[in-house]
């Protein structure tokens, strides 16, 4: 009796015993599931994904045999360009031309030095081994500009003097692009508090300004500021081209900027600004050290948008006479000695500025995920 009633118990105890899981259908796993689950889950996927792979085939092929293939990559003139593929011999050639612009051959060591200077610095400034980074941040912001802008102009310590007309090429393109960001960002961080500000004239003339900067193109800014401004100016009182093109960029990049900046201040908690005001904090204080770092912080995708369109209108400077790196590259292909290259020295030109432009996105994705951690610990 004990051994019958010890089964009928036992029985239902086995029953909802857990068993292992069964392992997943083999059209699930490895490449196969892959494949299934991204690229053919449905007839419209399957559909496009058919499309996509017939598009490659027709395009990247002939795209791989005139790039590289049958392309051509020595020589000193069009006369080397022998296949039917394209003719890099233009590229290299000009390659000086493009990189420097007209600045004298025996005098490009400083423009070398200059950027070799910055890249140095700022990744002194990413390194935390390295000690006194604050001052370096300092001398990065303040004198290092100044000696860059001596060392590339010359007329100190015996260095010849090279007009701005001369620079050119991916060398001005730098330097348009990185002096209007680091202008244009304090810039638009004051219109942007100016714009929120509870004085009725300082609101309004922020307000106006960056009103009148987003309602104009560009390139008619650079017009203005190259043709008009001189009319308007005393007698005898000029400004370098160069600088008014830089002025121009960096009041048209800070009103965009300060839209960035006030959406973020907008998404600020309001007990932040009341809880430092009741540390007795002043406006200033509470802003530097309490909103304006959240809210960079929370800015950064739309502050690198508008950095990499800055980046990219260096380009229109070309209407007012200063050859940066496509209008360099223009005036290269229009050389009657190398007519019909105009394809090559654009795609150059074009792979150029994707690497510039990449660096800075996957660089601005590097900050977020670094800022994200830093707040949440």
């Amino acid at each position: 009796m004990s051994t019958k009633h010890e089964q009928q118990v036992s029985t239902p105890a086995a029953a909802h015993t857990p068993q292992p899981d069964l392992p997943p259908p083999k059209r699930q796993l490895g490449a196969l599931g892959w494949l299934r689950k991204n690229l053919f889950s449905s007839p419209l996927n399957t559909l496009l994904t058919v499309l996509a792979i017939a598009i490659i085939y027709l395009v990247v092929p002939p795209l791989v045999d005139w790039a590289f293939i049958h392309a051509d990559w020595a020589g000193h003139s069009k006369e080397a360009c022998t296949s039917v593929g394209a003719c890099w011999t233009f590229v290299s050639a000009r390659f000086g031309q493009f990189i420097f612009g007209f600045y004298p051959m025996e005098q490009q060591w400083r423009v070398v030095f200059t950027f070799a200077m910055f890249v140095v610095l700022i990744l002194s400034l990413h390194s935390r081994r390295v000690p006194g980074r604050a001052w370096i941040a300092l001398f990065t912001l303040v004198i290092a500009p100044i000696i860059a802008f001596f060392l590339l102009r010359g007329g100190v310590f015996g260095l010849p003097v090279v007009r701005t007309s001369q620079w050119g090429g991916l060398t001005l393109t730098l330097i348009l692009a990185a002096v209007g960001m680091v202008t244009a960002l304090p810039m638009g961080i004051l219109l942007a508090l100016g714009r929120r500000s509870n004085m009725p004239v300082v609101r309004t003339l922020c307000i106006t300004f960056i009103e009148l900067w987003r309602a104009v193109p560009l390139i008619t800014v650079l017009f203005m500021a190259s043709v008009m401004l001189p009319l308007f100016l005393p007698e005898g009182v000029t400004f370098n081209k160069l600088l008014r093109a830089v002025i121009g960029i960096a009041c048209f990049e800070a009103a965009y900027v300060a839209e960035v900046v006030r959406g973020g201040l907008q998404a600020i908690p309001k007990g932040q600004t009341e809880a430092s005001q009741a540390l007795g904090l002043s406006y200033w204080k509470y802003m530097a050290l309490v909103i304006l770092p959240q809210t960079l912080k929370m800015v950064i995708p739309g502050l690198v948008v508008t950095f990499i369109e800055l980046f990219k209108d260096t380009t229109l400077v070309s209407i007012i006479g200063l050859f940066d790196l496509l209008g360099i590259v223009e005036a290269a292909y229009n050389d009657s000695s190398w007519l019909g290259l105009a394809m090559e020295g654009l795609v150059f030109a074009g792979f150029v500025y994707w690497i510039f432009c990449f660096g800075i996105s996957r660089y601005s994705m590097y900050l977020e995920r670094k800022f994200e951690n830093d707040y949440r610990s």
